[in-house]
């Protein structure tokens, strides 16, 4: 028997590194690229299209923004603002969909095509304001305000995440500082040295707590940039002092949990209790670069169709795969009610045979 393969939903011409699914417009957000070395690789961040056509899942380029040579190496989503991890700096982007009638004109687009692109859609945009249109639908792009956000000899912007009300996003890089900024201004509220070298993930909580985890075995609590309390490995897991552990990741409770590897394989874990109930091994082949869910609002229960939940992973093979995870079998409430009934009745029709004039 062959190994289990996940379907490929899309393939972009640069390494993929960042996921973000937009719930309202049911987008799916990859970026990525080559960087800053002339190789020929370019960068950018593609929005797709997810549709169900004759029953699957798929996904079309709607929109390609050309980051010129800046490759996308993480990515945060708040409504229709995101926010592009970009060598040491953050980028602010703003993004809007919405239908159009009578013209199907193109505006401000590029010659390049992309793998999988749709028929007159413009993949590279190089302006600030760029639109394209397709079959009446318009997305429109535009750069809003940029900061560096890491200081290190190597400066590299690691991570960054919104808070609860969108108001605040925290940055991490390879300096070990936590930075906070408003949005959409990038003015900055908060600065604190959080680690020694790189944070590798961090959360904002509400009330000013974050937390975050770091290279150097280390994971924190903080209140502001007073420090609450530190996770032990020894104290919450095996105790092997001679065996070192290193946070990798935070993130919120939910009803699935998805993971993707170094080796490149893909799983889907149920959250409260790490029952597996998906797993595909070396799906991509290579490290795993980020993984995101279709989310359960918005347009999700539309595109799952019969499925439960679906996945999506994208890895530096420049690939977009799709995870489904079929709905599985439950028995009615009604029916559970039904059959108890049932049980009561046969139990005493037996108890009345057994022992006459039991009733």
């Amino acid at each position: 028997m062959g190994r289990r393969r996940a379907p490929e939903l899309y393939r972009a011409p640069f390494p993929l590194y960042a996921l973000q699914v937009d719930p309202s417009t049911g987008l799916l957000i990859a970026a990525g690229g080559g960087g800053a070395a002339k190789t020929g690789i370019k960068n950018g961040v593609h929005f797709l299209q997810l549709e169900r056509i004759n029953g699957r899942l798929s996904a079309s380029l709607l929109h390609s923004h050309d980051t010129e040579t800046r490759a996308t190496m993480n990515l945060a989503l708040a409504g229709d603002i995101l926010a592009a991890g970009q060598d040491a700096h953050c980028q602010l982007l703003r993004f809007q969909a919405h239908q159009q009638k009578g013209n199907k004109a193109e505006k401000a687009g590029s010659k390049e095509q992309g793998p999988r692109q749709r028929k007159g859609a413009a993949p590279a945009e190089k302006k600030c304001g760029a639109e394209t249109q397709h079959e009446g639908l318009e997305l429109r792009v535009e750069n809003l305000q940029a900061v560096q956000t890491d200081f290190s000899s190597d400066p590299l912007q690691k991570v960054v995440c919104f808070n609860h009300d969108n108001t605040l996003l925290a940055t991490g890089g390879t300096d070990g500082y936590v930075r906070v900024w408003k949005v959409p201004s990038l003015e900055k509220v908060l600065e604190f040295k959080a680690h020694e070298g790189e944070i590798e993930d961090l959360a904002l909580g509400p009330d000013g707590k974050l937390v975050t985890v770091g290279r150097d075995l280390k994971a924190s609590v903080w209140q502001k940039n007073q420090l609450v309390t530190q996770l032990q490995w020894q104290e919450n897991g095996p105790t092997f002092s001679s065996t070192p552990y290193r946070y990798q990741a935070c993130s919120e409770s939910g009803t699935f949990l998805g993971l993707g590897t170094v080796t490149g394989s893909v799983a889907i874990y149920i959250a409260f209790s790490l029952q597996c109930l998906y797993y595909v091994r070396e799906a991509h082949g290579i490290v795993v670069t980020d993984v995101a869910f279709l989310p359960e609002k918005g347009r999700g229960p539309e595109l799952l169709g019969s499925h439960e939940t679906a996945l999506f992973s994208v890895a530096v093979d420049s690939r977009c795969q799709l995870h489904l995870l079929p709905s599985r079998r439950s028995v009615p409430v009604w029916l559970l009610l039904l059959l108890c009934v049932g049980l009561i009745v046969v139990t005493i029709l037996l108890l009345q045979s057994a022992f006459p004039g039991f009733l």
